[in-house]
Order: C-alpha cells, then structure tokens, then sequence
C-alpha cells in the first residue's frame, strides 16, 4: 500500500508540473520551479488616486468625461464635505443642502450617531452574506415591525431591489391562486425604480425608451391615473372579466406620495378604494415608500396619512441616513408567501448597513424627529405659499407632506431645473421633481433658521425672476 500511496502522490505532483519536488536536493535547497516562480511573481498595479488632492480635483470634470459612463446630467459642482444641512464644495464655497441626497439624508452630514454607529460597526463585523444570523438585521426588523403594520421584513440595498422583490411577491402570490397571468396596476407618472421591472412599473414612457423587447417592457403591468377612483376601479374590473381567471389583479402598487411625479400626495379616497379593491378580488396592495417613507412625510410610513394598511411596503433612501439599504416589508398572508430559495440578496441587511439604520431609527426616538418634521414642513409651505402669493407669474400651487414639498413653477419656458440653477449659484440647493415642480427635502433634523434662510434665498431668485 505505502507503494500505491507514492505512486499515486508522484502522479498528482507531476500533474501540477512539480515533480522536482521529489529530488532530495528539492527538499533541502530553496529552488522554485518555474510555475511556483510564475506564481510568486508580483503583479503591477496602477494604485488609485488621492480623490482630495488638489490636482484630482481641479481635473474632476475630465476625470467623469474620461471614466464615469454619462447616465446622469450632471452640476459642475464638486462637493468634498459636509456638516448638518450644510455642504462645502472644493473651491470652499457653502451651500444649505435641501436635497439630501434626493430625501436621503434624514439626519444631514457627518450626524456623530451615524458616524460613531458605522465605525463601530465596520472595526467589528461588516459583512458576512445571510447564510448566518446577524444581530442588527434581526434588530432592525423588529424596529420596523414594531413601528408599523408590518410583520416581517426583507432586506436589500436600494429601492429598486425592495420594489422588484415586492414585484415577485405579488406575483408568487397570484400563482398560489392559479393566476398564469398576473398583473400589477401601477400610477401614471409614478416612479418605482430603474431595473427592468420596477421601470416597467414605473408609468413614465420616457424611461423605457431603449429598453423594450419586441416593442414591449416587462409583461403583467397596467397602468391608471393617480387618485382617479373610477378609473382604478374600472381597470381592475376589466382585467378581472376579460382574465376569465387565468388573467388577473395580482396587486395595486402606488406610491403614498407622488415625489418624481410632482410632489402629489395620495388621497383618502383614492388608497380606501384600492384597499377595498384588493380585499375583493384577493390581489395585495403595495405601497411604495421609498422616498416619503421613514418620517418625510410627519409620520413616519405615508400610508398613515391615507387612513389604510398595506399588505406590502417598501422602504429605502432615509432608512440608512445615506447608507445604502432598502427593505420590504409584508403584513398577514402577504408574510406566507416567499419561501427560502425564493428570493435573496448578499448584501441585504448586512451588519454595516443595519448599523446606520438602527443609529437613525434610535435618533427618531431620542430627538423626536417626527415633531421637527411636522414642525418644520408647516414653517416651509407657508412660507412657499406665501411666495407663490406674491409672484403668481412665476410660482403655482404648493403641494407635499412634511418636509417633501413642492411648488410648480409656471412660468412660460421655464423648467423647474432652470430655477434649481439659480437658486445653487446663491448657494441653496434645491432639486427638480416632474416636468414643473421645484422639490424641497432638507435633512429632518433642518431647523427653523435654516428654513428661513431657505425661503430667503428662494425668493431673492424668484423675484429676479418675476422681474425680467
């Protein structure tokens, strides 16, 4: 046996090309072969640069050009830090921040829980995939679940992923009902995402362009007017008579408040019939709260300002203060549905993304954030009414929820990202929402002389511009 043994070794060491290994002198006398020297040999590689040196950014521009696929239209503005609602630009320029990284930021920049909770986090556990139980996933879950109408929660790491999973959802449920044709009804002008399928969701032509198959997006979508009550209530019952069954409602999916759309909140009546619709017919009702969730609207799911529950939300953007996460979550049967296998993500809920999601949670109910949002978002549309009051020429109706306002902007030949424009050079930024509304969504934690100095600046600009 021990010669079958060595015979067998010296074969599988000659298969590697390593036979040298069995020569006495191998043994003793450092000589790697050629194919351990190829081994070892060092790679070259172009170390990165130091993005904050002075050279790099005076090049920013060209750097993007150069590297950076142009899938965005871009400022001209290179920000390097930021404190609080304030951002500092490379040629130190100040600017009050009332994007927030589109409703992002809830606790603005550099928040010391966020910064200590993520150090903290990243100097002990990171990432390990969920093939292991990790604390502050399950933490985090139970935050949300006691939070809301909720039961269980998945986690994934953007709203488009909350919302795709959500998508699959609705469509495994219908399934186990024996529907070979589910359909989801989604808003016109709504927004759900850039994937294939939360962009087929998303009612807005112009994002598909490009993207169709055979002049077609993803297969199972219908779309209607937003708080249109009838025609919600017509399209479901077409679908259903002309289904025979095996076409059929497998969810109504809308946004609690429209924010790419317009800044359009949902009305009562609008959400009470879909809830009522659903009920009937079995579909699930899916509210997408990625931007209007987590507090930006004074309460901290959008769905409680609609007087319903939904079997099915989705959440994203505020949940990390700016680290990526996104998550869905189920109520009753909707909580059935999804099996291990399924569904899954590798980053969803990992340690560092549960970490700055639980710092936020915690800082909603230490600093009560909600009352500063209610407070804050009153302080913000008055004044915005009163402007649009005063300059009927320039600005139209103000719309929103707490801090996710928006006023229409109606003057003739002039986009909304035209105002956004001046407004940056006087040093607020703001963003555009739909084809004529100026969007406000500052950090939750802005307080009442930031909101001031915001409508000071929105002002002086719109004054200039009434006046040409």
């Amino acid at each position: 046996m021990p010669f079958h043994r060595d015979v067998i070794l010296a074969v599988l060491l000659a298969s590697c090309g390593a036979m040298d290994a069995f020569s006495p002198s191998s043994l003793h006398h450092a000589r790697p072969s050629s194919s351990l020297a190829a081994v070892t040999t060092k790679t070259e590689l172009v170390p990165p640069v130091d993005p904050l040196d002075a050279s790099v950014l005076s090049s920013m521009q060209s750097k993007f050009e150069d590297y950076v696929l142009k899938t965005y239209g871009r400022y001209p503005l290179t920000l390097t830090s930021g404190k609080g609602c304030t951002l500092y630009a490379a040629d130190g320029s100040e600017y009050l921040d009332f994007v927030a990284g589109i409703a992002t930021c809830v606790l603005g920049h550099g928040h010391p829980a966020l910064v200590a909770a993520v150090s903290s986090q990243m100097e002990r556990l990171h990432h390990v995939s969920n093939l292991y139980l990790i604390p502050e996933q399950a933490a985090l879950a139970e935050w949300l679940v006691s939070n809301s109408c909720a039961d269980k929660a998945f986690f994934a790491n953007s709203g488009a992923e909350a919302n795709e999973g959500a998508i699959k959802l609705a469509r495994k449920h219908a399934s186990n009902q024996g529907v070979e044709e589910p359909v989801i009804i989604t808003a016109i002008d709504s927004f759900h995402g850039r994937t294939l399928a939360a962009v087929t969701a998303t009612g807005q032509p112009k994002y598909h362009n490009g993207f169709k198959y055979g002049g077609k997006m993803v297969e199972g979508f219908e779309y209607t007017k937003y708080n249109d009550v009838e025609g919600l209530r017509s399209l479901v019952e077409k679908i259903n008579a002309e289904g025979k069954g095996k076409r059929k409602v497998a969810a109504i999916m809308m946004e609690a408040l429209q924010g790419e759309g317009g800044i359009l909140p949902g009305t009562e009546e609008f959400f009470l019939t879909a809830r009522e619709l659903c009920d009937a017919t079995g579909a699930l009702l899916i509210c997408d709260e990625v931007q209007v969730g987590m507090g930006r609207s004074g309460k901290l799911w959008g769905y409680q300002n609609l007087g319903v529950e939904p079997d099915v939300f989705t959440s994203a953007k505020a949940l990390g203060g700016g680290v990526p996460i996104g998550a869905m979550l189920t109520r009753g049967k909707a909580s059935e549905v999804l099996q291990p296998g399924d569904h899954a993500s590798t980053y969803g809920g990992n340690p560092l993304a549960c970490a700055a999601a639980l710092a936020v949670a915690r800082t909603f109910s230490e600093d009560a954030i909600l009352d500063n949002v209610n407070a804050r978002g009153t302080q913000l549309a008055a004044g915005l009414e009163s402007l649009a009051a005063r300059y009927p020429g320039v600005l139209g109706a103000v719309r929103g929820w707490g801090l996710m306002r928006g006023v229409v902007v109606t003057r003739e030949n002039t986009a909304p990202g035209e105002v956004v424009g001046k407004c940056m050079e006087e040093g607020l930024l703001l963003v555009a929402a739909g084809k004529d509304v100026v969007r406000f969504v500052p950090p939750l934690i802005v307080t009442e002389k930031e909101v001031e100095r915001a409508l000071e600046i929105f002002g002086k600009v719109v004054e200039k511009m009434a006046a040409e």
